[in-house]
């Protein structure tokens, strides 16, 4: 059977090495010419690194990623609000990873390569259009360069590229544009001393202006640094909530400065990261509604581009490689291809919808608005804010929707 995957990011990757290991011939159809080791840093969740380790990426990830020891949230003020081991400081069989975005593509495209083969690669090639034959799936790539086409012919096609899939604008062509949150993700990189536990992640303001920073190189340099990863929200001035968003534009520090020049907190300088960052990013946080459907006989959707979701409580890149393995097991266990896919579908697009809706409420992160709208200037107990109970429910709830419910996980091979 011959599976053509369009997309070379996490989830397409990720599945091209799942289905190869299972038996089935693989062709990857990239829409760049290089694949480049960009971005800034994720997060993947232990039931992620789970799937990566049976894929047998497990050392490579342990190390080039840093071990999440730690998730804190804090508010504005920088007093601590909820503070979670995580990984297997927390009792689960696999860790949790930070890691540079870029440095972990590279993993999975080396990894590809071993495994598939580098000719079964094909960079430089943009999905222009799909279609189910009886017996087959028929797609045709073009390269914006050249404007040379060219065509391939499969069991199956699965598209894997991105929030803006050409497959998904197929089937559901007046969609439109992504749905932007009015939140401005400004992104950076920046060496600097360890924080806290040298392996934390931390959160700290609420849903109109937060702070997120954690590492994602291990061990220090010679003096002594870390390579932090952090990320500054910012709401867009109503007066440019209609214009049209840049997906990767470039901004200067002194735009977010004076929004965070007094977040100084003992535990981390937070204007003076930003300012040791060599360059800043603009993305728009968006996202799209659930759909109903996202398998048409031969034709399937994964990762962003079946449900692209707010980057809350770390679950992108994570439930990418879950929708991997998944359709993985479905095609190895039902020979009939259009039964198999619908069977992927029934499982995962419930799963990743509730991920969606919930995360437009903040997910976990929801316990920084509470304390914000509760006690918006600082707080001398905490408990008198928001309770032990309240903090743990939502911690706990929204580990269940994701899919990483800590004993339900360990119960997995």
């Amino acid at each position: 059977m011959l599976i053509i995957i369009a997309g070379a990011g996490i989830g397409g990757l990720t599945a091209a090495i799942s289905l190869f290991k299972k038996g089935f011939d693989v062709q990857v159809y990239e829409s760049v010419n290089e694949i480049k080791p960009l971005g800034v840093g994720i997060n993947l969740l232990p039931h992620a690194v789970r799937v990566l380790t049976n894929l047998g990426l497990g050392e490579s990830l342990a190390q080039l990623a840093v071990a999440t020891t730690e998730l804190a949230y804090y508010n504005k003020f920088g007093q601590e609000i909820w503070q979670e081991p995580r990984g297997k400081f927390a009792g689960y069989h696999w860790p949790q990873y930070s890691i540079h975005r870029g440095v972990f593509q590279m993993l999975l495209l080396d990894a590809a390569k071993k495994i598939i083969g580098e000719k079964n690669i094909h960079t430089g090639y943009h999905l222009q259009s799909c279609k189910n034959n009886n017996d087959n799936v028929h797609a045709t790539f073009i390269n914006r360069k050249t404007n040379e086409t060219i065509s391939a012919e499969g069991d199956v096609l699965i598209g894997a590229d991105g929030i803006h899939s050409a497959v998904r604008k197929q089937f559901y062509p007046n969609e439109g544009a992504p749905q932007f949150s009015g939140i401005i993700l400004h992104r950076g990189t920046a060496r600097a001393k360890p924080f806290l536990s040298g392996s934390s992640m931390i959160m700290a303001g609420s849903a109109k202006q937060k702070f997120v920073a954690y590492p994602i190189s291990p061990g220090v340099d010679e003096n002594g640094d870390q390579l932090i990863n952090w990320i500054a929200d910012l709401p867009v001035p109503e007066e440019e909530l209609s214009k049209e968003r840049d997906w990767n534009k470039k901004c200067d520090a002194e735009k977010i400065l004076p929004k965070f020049i007094d977040w100084k907190f003992d535990w981390l300088n937070v204007p003076a990261l930003i300012e040791a960052a060599p360059a800043i990013y603009e993305f728009p946080m968006s996202d799209r509604n659930p759909l109903q459907r996202w398998s048409f006989e031969r034709i399937t959707l994964l990762g962003d581009a079946a449900h692209p979701m707010y980057p809350i409580g770390s679950n992108g890149g994570s439930q990418a490689i879950l929708d991997a393995e998944c359709i993985t097991a479905c095609l190895a266990n039902e020979p009939d291809v259009i039964k198999a896919l619908y069977q992927y579908e029934q499982i995962r697009l419930p799963a990743t919808s509730k991920i969606v809706l919930q995360n437009r409420q903040m997910g976990p992160e929801q316990v920084m608005q509470i304390v914000e709208d509760r006690a918006p200037n600082g707080f001398e107990n905490l408990h008198d804010v928001i309770s032990q109970t309240e903090l743990e429910e939502i911690a706990d709830r929204y580990k269940k929707i994701a899919g990483f419910e800590k004993e339900t996980l360990n119960q997995k091979q």
